[in-house]
Parts: structure tokens; C-alpha cells; sequence
């Protein structure tokens, strides 16, 4: 306990941490504000009693996920209903873009002209993305429980125009507050509003999971089931700091080079090979392509594909959604993983393998490692991916909202944020001379030297 405050006395000591803290607090703490501004024609109070009556007729589905995102704005039809998911979303597309189109790649590795480039692309990429999920999202406003709450005398078209106006002024005024943290702030700002969001929805779940606990079970039986649960879920977030960090290290040896008295080189080292290097990427991936198909069958609770694919304790969700993962984790790793230009560089920098060839047999070398310890790292994603549904499936779990703390993409963005979070302020510190947050070893965030993903 000492030590950890005096931790916290060091990191308040340092001007331009705690500049970066207050800075990044201001800011999460405008975006909450605003995910509770209600869009003009819809009563607020109507549709929480809506929303109540809703809730406890049907469970959550991949429109739930969407909201835990949004930190509740989503179903709140808040100003900031579709948070910054449409930047991520033009983000991913930009990304995939630079891997696939020569030409985009070649402007992208101009330097910082070509950055700035690729991101103002994005920008407008955003803006065309959100304007088409605004439409989307008037015709879910469609749905009963939304019309009930609809304020008379405004016209559906005055609403329709000023509601993709407003969210599409919202999603972007979210993507500026993200690109401001990532500035001045502390943290990257697009992952930390997405992991606020997520966090908005704990104490919420927490309270109507323990709710259904001691209405289940009388007395001290449905606290302590509930307690279990906690266990439970400590357990799941310590595997995955396991899967985030894991890491296969390849030793490396450098040639000793001696120039005049002096000798360079020599020096054993490791590459660090992550066993889960595509990040959440295939998590989303094989979300968006499920829900495609459930855009297409439309919003009716009466669809069979709407009830298959938008609800994540079906079995053939789980199954569809495993193998999308899978082949997603393989994919995005080809795409962001080449062993032929590490060969080179390691060639280049007079660096070997020990027992390996330079040149086409180190790249072939570092493939076969790469496929070997990406395929139990892909299993495990999926395992995590569909967590929450067996959770709630088995019975483990009551509340759909407190299920999807349990895995999924929800918790692998809480656990890969706080992590580089983390790790910004104890490299602040080390760089200061302070004793960082861990004496036993440093913390690794996600975005490691074979991890460039971000979201």
C-alpha cells in the first residue's frame, strides 16, 4: 500500500504526466456528458421506460455490443448514439487499404506528408460511413418502442434530416476529442473513449446481475453466487493478460564487427514473435460480417437469420462466429506479418538466427513459427469471442449486459487499453528515475515491436 501511493505521489510530482491526465479527464468527461444529451424530438423519459419494458421481454444481441461501445448512447438515441465506431470502421478500411493497394502503401511510406495524407482520407472516409449509419440508425428509431417516445408535432422528414445531421456533427466532435487525447492526452484517445463506454455499463450490469442473484436465490446464497462470479471473471481477465502478452522469442545473435580498438556487435538478443499479434482485429472483423446478414433481414424479431446471428448464445452464432475468427486471425496476420522483410533486416544488421541460414531459410524459419503459435492463439480469441454467450448459455451468468464483461471484444479492449495505458505512464516514470508501476517487470501493452495494431 505504501509503495502504491507512493507511486501515485510521483506520478502527481511529474508536471507534464499529470498536465496529460487532467487534459485526457476533461475531455471523457465532455464525451459522457454528451452521451446523455437525447437527440431533439425524442422524450427521454418515454424511452427509458421503453427501453425498461424492452429489456425485460428480449436479450441482447450484436446491437447490445454496439451500445456497450457507445457506453449506453447507442439505445439512449444520445447525440452520440453511434460514438466513434464509424471512425474505427473507416480506420479498419484505410488500414486494409495501405496492405492491399501499392499505391495507397507507397503514399502512406512518404514520411509524415503521406501520414497526414491517409488521415485526412479517413476523415472523409468517416464522414460518408457515418452518414450511412445515421440512415441506418433512423430506421431502428423506427422500431415501436422508439416511436412511443417521439415527441408530437415534428415532422418525420425535420427529424430524419436534423437527426443524421446532429449524429453525424457527434461521431465527429467524438473523433476530435479522440485525436486531442492521442495529442495532449495520455493514452491513445479512440482506444480510451471505446474502453470508457465499455466501463460506462459495469455498475449498471453489476447492480441488475446481483439483483437477479438475490431474486433467484433468498438471503446470503445469491451473494455469494455472485462473488463466484467476480472469481470467476478475475480469472478470465488474468488468462487474458496472458493471451495479450504472450510472446514467442526467437534468440538472435549479432557478428562482432571490430573497427580500429573498438569492437560492436556481438550481443545475443530475441524476437519477440506474439503469439496473438492480429489484436482484436479478427474479433471485429467477424462481427461485421455477421451482422450483414442481420442488417439485411432487418430489425424483426421475427427473422430466423435476425434471431440466429443477433443473438450470441446460439450455437450457430458461436460456430459461425469461430471459424470467422480463426480465419480472420490468419488473414490479418499474413497481412501485417512478413517474415521475408525481417529476414532481410536481419541480414542487413548482420543479425542470425542460431543454426539457420541467412536469407530465404530465416524467412521460412520465422513462417513456420509464426503459423505454429498463431493457430492456439487464434483458438483462444475465438474462445474469448464467445465466452459471453456460454456464460449466459450455461446459466453462469443472468444479466445479458454483465455476460459481455466476460470476454468478447468488450474485455479484450478493456485489458489491451489499460495495459498501454499503463505502460505510457511507467515509461514517464522510468524516464524520470522513478520506480515503475511493477518492481517485477515492465508492462507490456499491445502495441509491441510485432503488434503494430491499434483500435
Amino acid at each position: 500500500m505504501n509503495k502504491l501511493i507512493k507511486t501515485l505521489r510521483n506520478i502527481w510530482n511529474i508536471e507534464e504526466l499529470r498536465q496529460k491526465i487532467l487534459f485526457t479527464l476533461i475531455l471523457v468527461f465532455v464525451y459522457r456528458v454528451g452521451a446523455h444529451i437525447v437527440l431533439p424530438g425524442i422524450d427521454a423519459e418515454q424511452l427509458n421506460i421503453s427501453l425498461a419494458d424492452k429489456a425485460s421481454k428480449k436479450g441482447g444481441g450484436l446491437l447490445d455490443l454496439f451500445d456497450t461501445f457507445a457506453g449506453g448512447a447507442f439505445s439512449q438515441a444520445s447525440i452520440f448514439a453511434l460514438g466513434i465506431m464509424p471512425y474505427i470502421t473507416a480506420s479498419i478500411f484505410m488500414q486494409l487499404m495501405t496492405i492491399l493497394v501499392p499505391q495507397i502503401k507507397k503514399i502512406q511510406n512518404e514520411g509524415d506528408s503521406g501520414r497526414k495524407k491517409i488521415t485526412q482520407w479517413t476523415r472523409y472516409l468517416t464522414i460518408v460511413v457515418t452518414i450511412f449509419q445515421s440512415l441506418a440508425y433512423m430506421a431502428m428509431l423506427n422500431q415501436p418502442e422508439y416511436q412511443s417516445a417521439r415527441v408530437p408535432g415534428i415532422s418525420d422528414g425535420t427529424f430524419r434530416l436534423l437527426s443524421v445531421v446532429i449524429l453525424t456533427s457527434g461521431t465527429l466532435f467524438v473523433m476530435w476529442l479522440g485525436e486531442k487525447i492521442t495529442d495532449r492526452g495520455l493514452g491513445n484517445g479512440t482506444s480510451l473513449i471505446i474502453m470508457i463506454g465499455i466501463l460506462a455499463r459495469l455498475p449498471q450490469s453489476l447492480i441488475a446481475e446481483l439483483g437477479l442473484r438475490q431474486t433467484g436465490a433468498n438471503g446470503m446464497g445469491g451473494v455469494m453466487i455472485f462473488l463466484v462470479e467476480l472469481v470467476i471473471l478475475v480469472a478470465i481477465i488474468l488468462g487474458l493478460i496472458v493471451l495479450i502478452q504472450g510472446t514467442r522469442k526467437v534468440p538472435i545473435n549479432y557478428a562482432k564487427q571490430i573497427v580500429g580498438n573498438k569492437q560492436f556487435g556481438g550481443a545475443r538478443q530475441f524476437l519477440p514473435l506474439k503469439v496473438n499479434s492480429a489484436g482484436v482485429m479478427p474479433i471485429i472483423f467477424a462481427q461485421a460480417i455477421l451482422y450483414i446478414p442481420m442488417m439485411i433481414a432487418g430489425f424483426s424479431d421475427n427473422s430466423a437469420v435476425s434471431k440466429a446471428l443477433g443473438d450470441h448464445k446460439n450455437p450457430w452464432y458461436m460456430l459461425t462466429y469461430t471459424v470467422l475468427v480463426v480465419g480472420f486471425t490468419f488473414l490479418y496476420t499474413a497481412l501485417i506479418f512478413n517474415p521475408k522483410q525481417m529476414a532481410e533486416d536481419l541480414k542487413r544488421n548482420n543479425g542470425f538466427i542460431p543454426g539457420v541460414k541467412p536469407g530465404q531459410p530465416t524467412a521460412d524459419y520465422i513462417g513456420n513459427i509464426m503459423d505454429r503459435i498463431t493457430l492456439p492463439g487464434a483458438i483462444l480469441l475465438a474462445v474469448v469471442g464467445i465466452l459471453p454467450g456460454i456464460m449466459e448459455l450455461l446459466g453462469i451468468v443472468k444479466n445479458t449486459g454483465f455476460a459481455n464483461f466476460f470476454g468478447g471484444t468488450s474485455l479484450l479492449i478493456m485489458v489491451g487499453v489499460i495495459l498501454d495505458t499503463l505502460q505510457q505512464i511507467e515509461t514517464q516514470l522510468l524516464m524520470r528515475e522513478y520506480d515503475g508501476l511493477m518492481s517485477g517487470g515492465r508492462i507490456q501493452g499491445r502495441q509491441g515491436a510485432a503488434s503494430p495494431t491499434t483500435i
